[in-house]
């Protein structure tokens, strides 16, 4: 568990440096160089982001806060769609998914946590995802003041890159759910679909 704690204090530390130091973070930018600075960052993200994960396999996952009952798995199955088209629209150019949600990106971490903290009751698990929702809710707020503090100007959108955004993020969604997330985790969402 420690291991795991570390991996997240870490991962969103470096993450939240924007919603608590922006002013820092710009004059560090200033002072070593945009890409010396996202480099060293993107390291520590990485580095946190493996101790997240291997802290994850290590804790006890009988080690149970509740039960979630077994409907819950379809809740957290169709949030995570949501979830992936979200992050799909942060990447894709002109959809218009991201011209209405603004901060995509943001809001489907938000989506993807609230969506596993529905099904998963171990302490583990709350710890896990309930520390990426707070971290997303904050985020959220905080890309919402930055933007309120600046020119927002209209974004131009395609439909074309819309439906785009809708595809990549629906079959993302299903190629890790039927073939990744068995392998890292050891579960298959859809599995819990049979019964």
């Amino acid at each position: 568990m420690t291991i795991l704690i570390l991996g997240l204090v870490l991962f969103l530390g470096i993450h939240s440096i924007r919603i608590f130091a922006d002013p820092w973070r710009t004059m560090q930018t200033k002072k070593m160089g945009e890409q010396k600075w996202k480099g060293i960052c993107s390291l520590l993200a990485l580095i946190g982001f493996i101790l997240i994960i291997y802290g994850y396999g290590q804790s006890n996952p009988s080690f149970m806060i509740w039960s979630p009952p077994l409907w819950t798995w379809h809740i957290t199955a169709a949030l995570t769609l949501v979830a992936f088209i979200l992050l799909a629209a942060a990447q894709v150019p002109k959809n218009g998914i991201k011209a209405k949600v603004k901060d995509p990106m943001v809001l489907g971490v938000k989506t993807w946590a609230l969506a596993h903290l529905i099904s998963n009751g171990s302490l583990a698990g709350i710890i896990l995802f309930g520390s990426f929702l707070v971290w997303a809710i904050l985020d959220f707020k905080s890309c919402r003041r930055r933007r309120s503090n600046s020119l927002d100007t209209p974004t131009e959108t395609s439909l074309i890159m819309t439906l785009a955004t809708y595809t990549i993020g629906i079959v993302a969604w299903f190629i890790f759910a039927i073939y990744i997330h068995q392998t890292l985790f050891g579960i298959s969402p859809l599995g819990y679909f049979a019964h």
